[in-house]
């Protein structure tokens, strides 16, 4: 190799292609880190109304086990969250669940705590005693490439029903946590991404539901001066270019990328777009269209999110800061944020900012501005009712078609691993298949530091990064889990005909 710094192109700019161009440009490779938009950060770039008030494309939570982001943000020297925050659900009949924050209680084995813990006010105990067979599911489900195409072309309506969860259970708890954890229905959901954001979030740990928020938009907040840091390490950040191919040689190797008329070389990409960008890029590459595995993203799907934010005339009381709500339409969950309580911006506002964010929200993206507004205040006032009186005085909404990651049942075996059958070019971002076990944006920024330590191990300079484990399944689930597969095992030894896979 020559003395040059070898060059490395990133795709896109969110939590996985800012992973891996930070530590790259701090092992000192070339790297150029590419952003279709006008600001880095994705879905979580935020910008300004012509008003000057800030807006952004919808609230992002920070769970509990988000180990790797939690450890970069101290890395940064950034304090940008608030304290750990108690949330509530409403429905259409009023609060349906409190729930505490759980490493302020006795920690019981899971899922003992989640259950005892959270504050139900409607659903009879039956009800939530249905949902105990399904944990042989969870046991069975370990993240591994085998689970996965166990539970994979199941929908996640047919696993909850075939383990015995009643209608009542899964409509007013399971199916809620799917709309807006999945962005999706339960009939429309792979059973094996419903079992894994289930466990991550919610069942392996009892604090694993504590959550923090960012104080302000997470990318004035976070991706600003993490853009700034890896400036200064060397790394170059290009806003609004938009790539449309990848250039090969006759080894088949990537040596670049396309975007418009600039052509950047590279020794090494990495892809870190989303599947809506991905699948554009794929569709104007003749070099990636004609090799199956990048085909095969076309079948892969996205669902439509709508962020609305509203400035009131008043105060208005707020129980908790982070809400869920579901029953208001059939296919779509929401959820609203009082940001007088979360972000520093408005905490001495005379009125009430709260931001309301719908997932699934296909049947309102054609609404004008001024359709949707009036929709938002009459759900609101449906869970808090002071809202019917209160007056906008001005609002924002944001529409984001084909936004967020839709796992679809029997979708997982078109999502690609981020080795590719092109050497040198990875992939990264939250719907690329890992073996980590995290989900959503510590997913994202996990897959960017894999991709990350491939080029390092491939180009062979520079030290890989640290990816912190999630954290190990208590005793008696690793027993249970061992135990399983053991079963399992004498199974397809005996019956090998007849054993599912």
């Amino acid at each position: 190799m020559d003395e040059r710094s070898p060059r490395i192109v990133i795709v896109g700019a969110g939590w996985a292609g800012l992973g891996a161009a930070h530590h790259l440009a701090k092992q000192g490779y070339d790297v150029t880190l590419l952003e279709a938009g006008a600001y880095p950060g994705g879905l979580v770039a935020g910008w300004k109304t012509p008003g000057g008030r800030s807006i952004e494309a919808g609230i992002h939570g920070f769970w509990y086990p988000y180990r790797n982001i939690f450890s970069l943000v101290d890395q940064l020297g950034l304090k940008p969250f608030t304290p750990w925050t108690r949330s509530s659900q409403y429905s259409p009949v009023g609060l349906e669940v409190e729930s505490p924050i759980f490493q302020d209680l006795p920690r019981l084995p899971t899922p003992l705590g989640t259950f005892l813990y959270t504050q139900f006010k409607r659903l009879p105990l039956r009800d939530r005693l249905s949902a105990l067979p399904l944990l042989y599911a969870l046991i069975d489900f370990d993240n591994s490439d085998a689970a996965w195409r166990r539970y994979d072309s199941v929908t996640a309506r047919e696993l909850f029903k075939d383990f015995g969860v009643s209608a009542r259970l899964y409509r007013e708890s399971f199916e809620p946590m799917l709309l807006v954890g999945l962005f999706a229905p339960g009939e429309q959901c792979s059973a094996a991404a419903a079992l894994g954001m289930l466990y991550y979030f919610i069942l392996a740990h009892q604090p694993d539901f504590d959550v923090v928020w960012c104080r302000g938009t997470v990318g004035e907040m976070i991706f600003r001066p993490w853009v700034q840091q890896i400036e200064q390490a060397g790394g170059k950040v290009l806003t609004q270019r938009r790539v449309s191919d990848v250039r090969l040689d006759s080894r088949g190797q990537a040596t670049g990328v396309v975007c418009g008329d600039e052509i950047f070389d590279a020794d090494a990409v990495i892809f870190a777009v989303g599947v809506t960008g991905m699948q554009k890029i794929v569709s104007g590459s003749p070099m990636l269209r004609n090799r199956r595995e990048f085909r095969d993203l076309m079948n892969l799907s996205a669902i439509d999110v709508m962020a609305t934010r509203l400035w009131f005339d008043r105060k208005i009381e707020i129980p908790r800061p982070s809400n869920a709500c579901f029953g208001f339409q059939a296919t779509t969950g929401w959820t609203f944020f009082d940001l007088n309580a979360l972000h520093d911006e408005f905490r001495d506002e005379p009125g009430t900012v709260v931001e309301a964010d719908f997932y699934h929200a296909n049947q309102f993206l054609p609404l004008s501005d001024t359709e949707i507004v009036p929709l938002v205040q009459r759900d609101l006032a449906t869970c808090i009712p002071a809202f019917h009186e209160a007056k906008v005085i001005d609002s924002g909404v944001v529409r984001l078609p084909r936004a967020v990651t839709h796992f679809a049942p029997g979708s997982y075996r078109y999502l690609l691993p981020a080795e590719t059958s092109i050497s040198n070019l990875f992939m990264s971002g939250d719907w690329v298949v890992t073996r980590h076990g995290s989900w959503s944006q510590e997913k994202a920024y996990v897959t960017g530091l894999e991709a990350a330590n491939l080029a390092i191990a491939q180009l062979r300079r520079g030290t890989p990064a640290t990816i912190l484990p999630v954290e190990p399944d208590e005793p008696h689930i690793q027993t249970m889990r061992s135990l399983n597969q053991s079963l399992r095992n004498w199974g397809q030894s005996i019956l090998p005909n007849f054993w599912l896979p």
